[in-house]
């Protein structure tokens, strides 16, 4: 089995993959930055028993992680539970996907994960859109090469910074309203998060695509995509698991025997 860790600045998504790059269980942990080694041992011991696996059973383990803060933590805490270090996507990883940006080393782990995952499943141009704290809008060329994108900030960072700089906007939830034109405060304000974020991603991929040269495959991953993607207007595949699939095709690509 293979235990892939995807670390977000919010969520820290667990996955444990079997054969065949089944998915045996997805589970999600706070993003505590404050958290020792030990105690993401005690978390990941507490994940495998609730599920019913066992952690002698993982043959392997990689780690993608956008909090540099929890790099060595994370590491250090699979090392341990595991016995052997986990592949860590970054700098000196095999990807097997070629670049085309000018700093290399600029692309987030969590960016090129969600590139090979969708190279995995879908034939190139593809546009991927993941939706977590910032959204990211990436593009694969028709060569399989990753071409760039753009980031933009998460829904949910946008609205808490709007309710929490003004004076008289409310929180609200994340909900569609009936009508794109509100007719109260939060119907609003849910209008501009939902059909203005549907909006924003129509008008990007038809950006790309221009550029690309080509209709691209369009698919979105992430904590907020099932919210917005509905209302676009442009078919989009939703594909929840897609970073972690990622990751299994990267392990697979850079998997050693050694212990630690």
């Amino acid at each position: 089995m293979l235990l892939a860790i995807d670390a977000g600045n919010s969520t820290i998504n667990v996955g444990l993959f079997g054969e065949e790059k089944k998915l045996l269980f997805l589970a999600s942990l706070e993003t505590d930055r404050r958290k020792t080694r030990d105690q993401f041992c005690v978390d990941l011991m507490n994940l495998f028993a609730l599920y019913h696996y066992e952690l002698q059973d993982v043959q392997g383990a990689i780690l993608c992680s956008v909090v540099p803060a929890l790099d060595a933590v994370l590491e250090g805490a699979l090392t341990r539970l595991l016995g052997r270090r986990p592949v860590v996507v970054g700098p000196g990883a095999v990807t097997g996907l070629p670049m085309r940006v000018t700093l290399e080393y600029q692309v987030g782990a969590d960016i090129i994960a969600d590139a090979v995952g969708a190279l995995e499943k879908f034939r190139p141009p593809i546009i991927v859109i993941d939706m977590g704290t910032a959204t990211t809008i990436s593009a694969v060329d028709a060569q399989g090469r990753f071409a760039g994108g753009a980031i933009v900030p998460g829904l949910r960072l946008s609205m808490e910074s709007l309710s929490g700089n003004t004076s008289q906007l409310p929180r609200v939830s994340l909900d569609a309203p009936a009508k794109c034109i509100g007719t109260n405060t939060v119907a609003c304000m849910q209008s501009g998060a939902i059909y203005g974020s549907a909006a924003l991603l129509d008008g990007m991929i038809e950006r790309m695509e221009t550029e690309l040269g080509a209709p691209a495959a369009v698919i979105a991953t992430g904590g907020l995509a099932g919210c917005v993607t509905p209302f676009c207007r442009r078919e989009i595949r939703y594909e929840p698991d897609l970073l972690l699939i990622g990751l299994a095709v990267l392990w697979e690509k850079n998997r050693s025997g050694k212990k630690a």
